[in-house]
């Protein structure tokens, strides 16, 4: 007869059984532990809590299964923290004095820095700040809304613990007529508290008509000029789409190695409010001085143009910039990212530049008919594009000192204090009549301009103070100097540009 089979002793099989049961047990643990702690994370970021610190994964004395699930538990959990929403800021609890409303005016930059100011003025009065009005009566008629541009939901999370910004006034001030004012030109934040706080305690409701330069340079408590700087650098971020393309430009520049942005700032509304026609044809100028007068905000109406093109007050022409670049050295092959508008005067004025610098590259080379058509009737976001490209940007080299000049070269000081050349128009003026003239070779010439632009390269370097004479001192947004540590280590001078 055949034996049967021996069955394992019952207390192998209570412990093979218990074996089971525990991986199972473990398992659904670990599940758990998932959930539970991913429903935590969301918790304390809807309630503006900061987030507890993910437990850190121990060695275990029996290694083997046990100890790879609790990594994996513990992995799954950090991405679990990785997919949840960014952390807010507590929101900054206090009495509303009452709403501002901000109507800014210009071109991007200068309502940028506006927006910056205007921010810091509603948290030292503790006002509720309504979302930013854009310029859209100037030169460029451009439709564009603050949303168009920027971020908005992140401008609002990102200053949350600083001042409460709503998208729209309350449905019960809709009707109410705002007092409408503009505040003076370079004022200290006790103009704010003494003349502007007890009018909007009043009237609930006020709208400044026009926001730029109204917060003076310097003199300013640290707090509110780090504030300013809080929102330039960090609140402002582009709209997605536009953040993209910028992006997308950049790496495109930076697979062939290093580039420059030259911002030719020769653009038909700055000849026209400048005065500007130095080498211009007397039917172009008779065209420019038609729109100046056609402007009834532009006040200065008959200009020297040449006398104001002496005192430095003018653009360099591309000529012009074309012999200040090969003066400061940059090799024939340098990649050269125009960032402007429509070049005045066209393919033709920008040809001498073209023949000694070939390696030309504008907005219009770097993306597809599809990528830019929603920009191109909207001068703002395409100057949006140029600001990233700007910023990001190996040297930095504006022809004229706007505000797109002036802001830019404050970011890329923040950024570690990268190249920004700062032409000086007036001496190069006096240079380049003196080679044209040929009374200097070009040795002479070239060596000149080099000696004249060594400190000139953005240097860590404190603003220039000039008591009772705010339009002269140096401009806050282009050395924010209160918000720059220690000098960063430069970046390392590049092996294909030499100046």
């Amino acid at each position: 007869m055949a034996k049967r089979k021996a069955s394992p002793p019952a207390a192998v099989r209570r412990r093979l059984g218990g074996a089971g049961a525990s991986a199972v047990g473990w398992a659904l643990r670990v599940a758990t532990s998932i959930v539970a702690w991913t429903l935590l994370l969301h918790l304390f970021t809807f309630l503006g809590i900061p987030r507890p610190t993910l437990p850190v994964t121990r060695p275990s004395c029996l290694g083997g299964r046990n100890s790879s699930a609790a990594a994996e538990a513990v992995a799954a959990a950090g991405e679990a923290a990785h997919l949840a929403p960014p952390t807010l800021h507590p929101r900054r609890l206090y009495k509303s004095n009452g709403y501002l409303l901000v109507s800014c005016n210009g071109g991007l930059n200068q309502m940028r820095a506006a927006i910056c100011d205007m921010v810091t003025v509603a948290r030292y009065l503790n006002l509720t700040m309504v979302i930013p009005e854009l310029d859209k009566q100037s030169f460029w008629a451009d439709p564009s809304d603050f949303g168009d541009i920027f971020d908005v939901n992140h401008f609002i999370d990102s200053l949350r613990d600083e001042v409460k910004i709503v998208k729209e006034l309350p449905q019960k001030f809709s009707e109410k007529v705002p007092l409408s004012m503009q505040p003076i030109s370079w004022s200290s934040e006790k103009y704010y508290l003494r003349q502007i706080l007890p009018l909007v305690r009043k009237h609930k409701v006020v709208r400044f008509s026009k926001t730029d330069s109204r917060l003076a340079n310097n003199g300013l408590p640290l707090k509110l000029q780090k504030l300013r700087c809080y929102v330039n650098y960090n609140a402002l971020r582009f709209t997605p789409s536009i953040e993209a393309l910028g992006n997308k430009m950049v790496s495109v520049l930076r697979r062939t190695g290093s580039f420059i942005v030259l911002h030719l700032r020769y653009e038909m509304d700055m000849l026209a409010f400048s005065g500007c026609t130095h080498g211009c044809s007397d039917e172009e100028t008779e065209e420019l001085t038609r729109m100046r007068y056609a402007y009834p905000w532009w006040k200065e109406k008959e200009i020297d143009s040449e006398k104001k093109r002496l005192e430095g007050m003018c653009p360099l022409t591309p000529g012009e910039t074309t012999l200040v670049l090969k003066a400061l050295g940059f090799p024939r092959d340098t990649r050269i990212y125009i960032a402007s508008g429509e070049i005045y005067g066209g393919d033709k004025r920008l040809a001498v530049l073209k023949t000694e610098f070939p390696n030309i590259v504008r907005k219009e080379m770097l993306l597809s008919v599809d990528e830019l058509r929603p920009f191109q009737k909207h001068s703002t976001q395409m100057a949006a594009l140029d600001y990233l490209v700007s910023v990001a940007s190996d040297v930095f080299i504006p022809s004229n000192d706007g505000n797109m000049a002036k802001v830019v070269e404050g970011h890329r000081r923040f950024t570690g204090f990268h190249k920004t050349i700062q032409l000086d128009r007036k001496k190069l003026v006096e240079l380049i009549d003196l080679f044209e003239d040929q009374e200097l070779s070009w040795e002479e010439f070239s060596v000149a301009v080099k000696e004249l632009h060594m400190g000139r390269m953005s240097q860590p370097t404190r603003r220039r103070v000039i008591p009772g004479q705010p339009k002269e001192e140096d401009y806050f947004y282009a050395n924010p100097h209160e918000c720059l540590g220690p000098a960063r280590k430069r970046r390392e001078r590049l092996k294909h540009i030499e100046i």
